[in-house]
């Protein structure tokens, strides 16, 4: 099993900025890579929708409310994916979540995908 650890998540005002990091671990085998990674967000009562998304090979995309402002990102070394996000509105409060494939060696070698549990980002004047 991965633990996914999302933090930097807090409240600030419109037009500042935040980064959110989400830490991978495992207590079983060792994580040999990050294939993937997904940034999520959810408003209760509403649906998750996607954020932003990136994989290993260099690829990156983000959802429309996302681009120009939000930027992914992952350190494959230190098992760590990133969303740094510019220029916060109020409309982007809500729970943040990661969502990772990784390549797990334990014996065997599998790919797995884990999500974290998320962190709160919450933009008010």
């Amino acid at each position: 099993q991965v633990q996914l650890v999302e933090s930097g998540g807090g409240l600030v005002q419109p037009g500042e900025s935040l980064t959110l990091s989400c830490a991978a671990s495992t207590t079983s085998g060792r994580i040999r890579s990050i294939n993937s990674w997904n940034w999520y967000r959810q408003v209760p009562g509403k649906e998750r929708e996607v954020v932003a998304g990136g994989t290993s090979g260099g690829f990156t995309d983000y959802s429309d409310f996302a681009k120009g402002r939000f930027t992914v990102s992952a350190d494959n070394a230190a098992n760590m994916v990133y969303l740094q996000m510019n220029n916060l509105q109020p409309e982007d409060t809500a729970v943040y979540l990661c969502n990772v494939d990784v390549t797990l060696v334990s014996g065997l070698i599998y790919n797995r995908v884990f999500w974290g549990k998320g962190t709160l980002v919450a933009v008010s004047s």
